[in-house]
């Protein structure tokens, strides 16, 4: 029985070591690709063209080895002030910039194979601060710190870079975030200054022009009132000619009579010289006299 039974017990460890070597053989046959990576495949180091696509593959255990290549879209932040100057040579810098950069699935094996420690190195802070300075130059002052206008520019200039650094379609840059945008302290305190100034001669040439038009307004009231002055004076000036021409039209020898009779007593002079003519009774007639002969 003892005999049987270390015979029995070598049986079961040779049988463990063997489940324990086929699950070791097995994994290493075994590779699951997750979604968003592409499997690069080598054998004793040489890569093969093919990539591997995501799910469950194959290689041959100890011979082969899949490399995953995330294919995602993925940031990389680069921190630091990377300074520049815009077109009419003005010092400004650009900080906490992220990258958002996607690997073509069908170039993962290249990459794998011509890039050195590419997770880190094929979107490197190099190509990023050259496309950021070549960027800002192609805007002056006021346009270089609107993100709009500088990011899609990075972007161009990056994009540019790395298509002649590794080829066209192995590297996409997707976008270009720019954390902040600012320039030197005596620029801003320049800035500050010319801001003031300029408040401070729009304030004034509201006042000014509140003066005038205040002056304009009391202008024409004073020239609405001495016209209606003098409208006034012209209405009654011409209304006093009227009358005067009606009187005057109105005047006649018959009247003249008229009023004379009207005023005498009936008396006659009593005193009179040689040059004195006593007027006849018959130069008087009055209307009614005429109009009863």
């Amino acid at each position: 029985m003892p005999d049987n039974t270390k015979h029995h017990g070598k049986h079961v460890r040779l049988a463990v070591l063997v489940l324990i070597a086929a699950a070791v053989l097995v994994s290493q046959m075994m590779v699951v690709i997750p979604t968003g990576y592409t499997g690069v495949k080598s054998r004793f180091g040489q890569i093969s063209g093919t990539p591997v696509q995501n799910g469950i593959s194959t290689k041959l255990p100890f011979i082969e080895k899949i490399t995953q290549v995330n294919t995602k879209q993925q940031d990389q932040l680069f921190e630091g002030q990377v300074w520049s100057e815009t077109s009419d040579m003005t010092e400004i810098y650009y900080d906490q910039i992220t990258v958002t950069y996607q690997i073509l699935p069908e170039k993962a094996a290249w990459i794998v194979a011509n890039v050195t420690n590419y997770e880190n190195a094929l979107v490197n802070a190099t190509s990023v601060n050259s496309a950021v300075k070549e960027a800002s130059r192609q805007l002056d002052s006021k346009e270089a710190t609107n993100r709009g206008k500088i990011e899609p520019l990075v972007q161009t200039s990056l994009q540019d870079s790395l298509d002649k650094k590794y080829g066209q379609q192995v590297v996409t840059i997707d976008r270009v975030v720019i954390g902040d945008a600012n320039f030197e302290d005596s620029y801003n305190e320049a800035i500050a200054s010319r801001q003031k100034a300029q408040i401070e001669a729009e304030q004034q040439a509201i006042e000014n022009q509140k003066a005038i038009d205040k002056a304009e307004a009391d202008a024409k009231v004073k020239t609405t009132q001495a016209q209606a002055e003098a409208d006034a004076a012209v209405i009654e000036a011409q209304g006093q000619a009227d009358a005067n021409k009606l009187l005057n039209d109105s005047i006649t020898d018959k009247t003249l009579k008229q009023q004379y009779l009207e005023k005498w007593n009936g008396e006659l002079p009593k005193v009179t010289s040689g040059s004195d003519v006593i007027v006849g009774m018959d130069g008087l007639e009055t209307e009614e006299d005429t109009e009863e002969k």
